[in-house]
C-alpha cells in the first residue's frame, strides 16, 4: 500500500448542534425524500460501472448509499460530466458530488467539502520504462498527461518549477488530456512518458491490469477528498458529517474503505474544508 504524509490540520475546533437525523435536513431534501448526488463512474475504485450490467459500484458509491441509510432518504445518482458539477450544485440542480473530488481551496468559494479520505497525485509510467523513469526527477524534460478537467496539469507545472527548472533541469511538458483513461491510452501509445492521477486509483489500475504500469516516486501532494454541497447549505452539511460521524463510530467506513484496499487513506475524524470538527 502507499504511504502518505499527514496533511495539516488547519484552523480550530467548531461544533455541530446535533448529530444526523433525517429530521435535521433541509425541509425541501425531507420533502423530496431523498438526495441528488453528482457522480462520474469513471474513476475505479472510487466509482465505475460494472461492465456487465451497467450498476455502479465503487467506495463513493458505498459510501454515498451508507450515508444515506444513517439520513433516512434515498439517493438519486446524477451521472454527468466534471464540468458540470459546480453549475449543477450551484443551481441546485443537484444537492451533492460524492466523485472522487479534491477539497481545494480554489473550490471553496462556492461549495463546502466534508472530507472522506485523503490522497495525492502520483506519477506513473509504462511497466517496462520503470528503470529509466525511477525517480520523480527523471521526468523533468518529458511529456507528462494528465486529464484537463482536473487540478492535476497545473500540479504538474508547479512541481516542475520547483524540481525541474529552479534545479536547472528542463521543465516537464504538461499534455492535458480527455481524462485519465485517454492518459493511460497516450501512455500505452509512447506518445507521453508518463501521467499524473490520483494515488487512489492506481493500486486498482495496478491489480486489474498486471505488469503495465509503475509507480514513479512518491506521491508529489498530499489533498483530502470530500463530498461537495453549496456553501451555504448549513443544514445538509451538518446532516452530512453527522451521518460520516456516526459510520465511523460504528465502524462502517472504516469497513468500506477496507473494502476497496484504501484504509490507509481514511480520515479519523470529521472534516470541513481540511478542518477537524467536533460533534456533540
Amino acid at each position: 500500500m502507499l504511504g502518505f504524509k499527514a496533511v495539516n490540520i488547519l484552523g480550530g475546533m467548531a461544533m455541530f448542534c446535533s448529530l444526523a437525523a433525517a429530521q435535521d435536513l433541509p425541509e425541501n431534501i425531507k420533502k423530496a425524500g431523498s438526495l441528488v448526488i453528482a457522480n462520474m463512474p469513471n474513476y475505479p475504485p472510487l466509482e465505475f460501472k460494472d461492465p456487465r450490467t451497467s450498476t455502479l459500484q465503487g467506495l463513493d458509491i458505498d459510501l454515498g448509499n451508507a450515508i444515506a441509510g444513517k439520513l433516512g432518504i434515498r439517493i438519486r445518482w446524477s451521472e454527468m460530466s466534471f464540468e458540470q458539477v459546480v453549475p449543477a450544485i450551484s443551481t441546485g440542480r443537484v444537492d451533492l458530488v460524492l466523485s472522487g473530488m479534491s477539497d481545494l481551496p480554489s473550490r471553496r468559494d462556492t461549495m463546502v467539502f466534508v472530507d472522506c479520505m485523503v490522497s495525492g497525485a502520483q506519477f506513473y509510467t509504462n511497466h517496462d520504462r520503470a528503470s529509466q523513469f525511477s525517480k520523480a526527477t527523471d521526468l523533468c524534460g518529458q511529456k507528462v498527461g494528465a486529464s484537463r478537467r482536473s487540478a492535476f496539469p497545473a500540479e504538474i507545472d508547479r512541481w516542475s518549477k520547483v524540481h525541474c527548472e529552479a534545479q536547472g533541469r528542463p521543465a516537464i511538458e504538461v499534455i492535458g488530456t480527455e481524462g485519465s483513461v485517454d492518459a493511460r491510452t497516450q501512455l500505452k501509445q509512447r506518445r507521453i512518458a508518463a501521467a499524473l492521477q490520483g494515488a487512489e486509483t492506481l493500486p486498482y489500475l495496478m491489480q486489474m491490469e498486471p505488469n503495465t504500469y509503475a509507480l514513479v516516486g512518491a506521491p508529489i501532494t498530499s489533498v483530502y477528498q470530500g463530498i461537495g454541497l453549496a456553501k451555504d447549505n448549513v443544514a445538509l452539511r451538518d446532516a452530512i458529517a453527522g451521518a460520516l460521524k456516526q459510520l465511523m463510530e460504528e465502524g462502517t467506513y472504516q469497513s468500506i474503505m477496507a473494502k476497496w484496499n484504501l484504509g490507509n487513506m481514511a480520515v479519523d475524524r470529521v472534516m470541513i474544508n481540511s478542518e477537524a470538527r467536533a460533534t456533540n
